[in-house]
């Protein structure tokens, strides 16, 4: 009964306006303001302020720079393994596994279109048939930004607008098509194992998605916007950990590859507790006859 209030109410609520609202207050730099929802939130949320680089609340000028805070150099070490995989943030894992005929597992029971989510482009969905999915939920007390899985150069960004559902266990469990109908940003990167995809999932009361080739990117008009950045003099090449983007407010991040590319690696599941930068997967090799 509660799950079917709480998804009714986020029907009925505009979500945009709120979240608008919401973001609205988070960028406020009046000290008494600032300081009163950062002490406030840490506290509630039991933020570990130990590894940030600068651990003073009071220092940060508005809520969103506290949420997208830095951390410490060393923080989150990569493996020296090249051929690891790490997993982009902070945060839950909803679920992870192999794309079954075309389409991504949401929760238990429900599931929905890869093409959907890329920006409704069906060649560009079909460079990852029958691969690899990970989706990393970030809750409200993480790390915020978001980091690349693997090196590679940025292809194409798709905004794509949509709702604002929350993106927690209940909606994810109860609302069809979440990630494909919510407001998001899709990152295409070309690496040495071919296309890799990082999709940002806006949801309830994220006032922003940015990123660090072109700053804030979301909201925007609502219609779908497509960049290409392979013509560009210096193209966008990032490495394997190297920052990508980061939520005005916790979301989730969607990393997408493509057919025996990736092997997920024993004990990544639903349910488990990630730190961004610790190998979650594997480069596929394939095993000769003897």
């Amino acid at each position: 009964m509660k799950s079917a209030l709480f998804i009714c109410f986020q029907h009925l609520i505009p979500q945009h306006a709120l979240s608008r609202l919401v973001g609205w207050l988070a960028s406020n730099r009046t000290v008494w303001v600032k300081n009163a929802l950062i002490r406030r939130f840490a506290q509630h949320y039991r933020v570990d302020m130990s590894e940030a680089a600068d651990p003073v609340l009071s220092n940060y000028p508005h809520f969103n720079a506290f949420f997208t805070r830095a951390l410490l150099d060393n923080a989150r070490p990569l493996p020296e393994q090249q051929d690891l995989v790490v997993c982009p943030a902070d945060g839950n894992i909803s679920e992870m596994g192999k794309l079954e005929q075309g389409r991504i597992l949401q929760a238990k029971g429900r599931s929905y279109s890869v093409t959907a989510l890329l920006g409704g482009d069906a060649q560009r969905a079909a460079a990852f048939d029958n691969g690899h999915f990970a989706t990393v939920y970030l809750s409200p007390r993480d790390y915020h930004r978001v980091h690349m899985p693997y090196g590679g150069t940025l292809r194409e960004m798709i905004y794509v607008p949509g709702d604002l559902f929350s993106v927690n266990q209940t909606t994810a469990e109860n609302v069809d098509n979440l990630f494909a109908r919510n407001e998001r940003l899709v990152c295409i990167f070309d690496t040495d194992i071919g296309p890799m995809a990082v999709v940002l999932v806006g949801a309830m009361i994220v006032a922003g998605i940015e990123t660090v080739w072109s700053g804030q990117v979301a909201p925007q008009p609502k219609t779908p916007q497509l960049t290409r950045y392979q013509s560009l003099p210096e193209p966008v090449v990032l490495k394997r950990g190297d920052e990508l983007g980061r939520f005005w407010l916790g979301s989730t991040a969607i990393v997408l590859f493509g057919a025996d590319k990736v092997d997920w690696l024993q004990g990544w599941q639903a349910g488990r507790a990630t730190r961004m930068g610790e190998a979650m997967g594997q480069l596929h090799t394939v095993q000769s006859a003897d």
